[in-house]
């Protein structure tokens, strides 16, 4: 259970005096707003008791007189506050959390999105603070989290030399409708930059259809790209229509074109040199009106070199070739990209998280053999495990670090912080369970680090 945060305990009213609670809580406020942070006491029901004076900054004047009394299910939304609302109920059960996106919404003015940190109020010992107090809503403008990486595409994000020259490429394209073949290692986002350049074409108002041409055997894929009629093969009850068919006035999307079948390769070839082609089980051709985006992560020079692909397709494909580099040679990518990834994953939650200096640099210094598609699951691990609004080093996954230690830090950063232990052997770890007669929370506490970062290290040291 996470600690709850304590207001100050000179927000106290031993002698019932309203003036002077009303005095120490427009202290407390204050102090709020001079980091730019508005400040909710919230009772049991969790209706807002008290609204600092810094919403009427945020929103507007009359805005915090506005929203006290009222619900905090109808400022920031069912889905937290609501009775089965995640925060509600983390709430009721004692917790605090942090950074979790929600839209703030008083009657009278537009919506704002903000990032809301909620705790049960717990008053330092000895201290009488007004009775009715029983949660504390800070909330600061979701504008304030950590910069998002700018891009000119939707859901393309980079800022290196490779990726801008690519953008570049995808504009020169905006009136094409040029064959292309993307080209690189899994996991570098093949299909999304598919999809920019099908959004950026003359057909964009028409249809993008994807096809996996190596996730189905040969007989099922020809059926799947040009559709049959019936009777054409046992199971064939009706006609249908392929995947050629659908993406008439649009762009098909060959993912993995290098595992298509030679006897396909023959009828993708016919279909790009004169725009027909057959249903199976049928002999009248019929006219293709698809641009084709082809895409592989296999090197085709070398697989037509050794009779596994055809050297004319090959060049029918690649009139326009793009490669995208693996994330490992474009290093300067990672830090937008695991921004841009880690608000959208944050955004599934309803949280607004940031990355903490060291969890940048250790990220900066993997390799990413799975590219983008292994950082947006080593994210995805991450915002399950993190307690607060900040990834911290102990969320990553433990393989993110296998590479090395990450880059030096400068020896003042060094001194700032506790270095994480990385030298505990298997006996420190069993001693320390022992001690604390198993219970993680306080062996993690007796070690000086986190849970995670505990169940880490006993996995990796095969501590059962």
């Amino acid at each position: 259970m996470s600690s709850p945060l304590p207001l100050p305990s000179s927000v106290v009213d031993r002698s019932g005096d309203a003036e002077a609670l009303s005095a120490a809580l427009a202290g407390v406020a204050s102090a709020f707003a001079s980091i730019g942070r508005v400040f909710f006491c919230a009772d049991a029901s969790f209706h807002v008791l008290h609204a600092s004076s810094h919403l009427d900054r945020l929103l507007g004047s009359g805005a915090a007189s506005n929203a006290e009394g009222r619900p905090l299910s109808d400022l920031l939304g069912t889905q937290l506050f609501g009775l089965e609302g995640t925060l509600h109920q983390l709430l009721l059960a004692g917790e605090r959390r942090e950074g979790w996106r929600s839209t703030l919404t008083v009657p009278g003015w537009p919506p704002r999105p903000v990032s809301v940190t909620a705790a049960p109020f717990c008053p330092e010992p000895g201290a009488v603070c007004d009775a009715r107090v029983s949660y504390v809503i800070v909330l600061r403008p979701a504008e304030e989290e950590q910069g998002s990486a700018a891009s000119p595409f939707p859901g393309l994000i980079g800022r290196s030399t490779a990726m801008e020259r690519i953008f570049r490429l995808i504009e020169n394209l905006e009136h094409s409708e040029a064959t292309v073949l993307l080209t690189g290692e899994s996991g570098t986002g093949k299909e999304i930059l598919a999809k920019a350049i099908h959004a950026r074409s003359p057909r964009r108002r028409g249809p993008f259809v994807a096809v996996n041409c190596g996730a189905l055997p040969g007989e099922l894929l020809e059926s799947e790209l040009f559709g049959h009629v019936r009777g054409a093969f046992t199971g064939a009850v009706r006609d249908r229509a392929g995947r050629f068919e659908v993406a008439a006035g649009g762009t098909l999307f060959l993912d993995e074109v290098g595992d298509l079948p030679l006897p396909l390769q023959v009828k993708l070839l016919r279909v790009l040199q004169e725009r027909t082609f057959e249903r199976v089980g049928e002999s009248r051709p019929r006219a293709s009106d698809a641009r084709i985006v082809a895409a592989t992560n296999i090197d085709l020079r070398r697989a037509v070199q050794g009779g596994r692909f055809r050297e004319d397709l090959y060049y029918r494909l690649r009139v326009v070739p793009i490669e995208i580099p693996p994330l490992r040679e474009r290093r300067e990518d990672v830090e937008p990209l695991a921004t841009f990834l880690l608000a959208r994953v944050g955004a599934r939650q309803g949280r607004a998280l940031r990355f903490s200096p060291d969890a940048l640099r250790i990220m900066l210094a993997h390799s990413w053999p799975g590219n983008v598609r292994e950082l947006e699951n080593a994210l995805e691990y991450a915002v399950a495990v993190c307690k607060g609004h900040t990834i911290g080093p102990e969320d990553l996954p433990g393989e993110i670090g296998a590479d090395g230690p990450p880059p030096p830090a400068s020896p003042a950063r060094q001194q700032g912080r506790q270095a994480e232990p990385v030298t505990l052997d298997a006996a420190r770890i069993r001693a320390a369970l022992e001690q604390c007669r198993w219970s993680r929370q306080g062996t993690a506490r007796l070690l000086g680090f986190s849970r995670t970062t505990l169940w880490r290290r006993m996995r990796e040291l095969g501590v059962e």
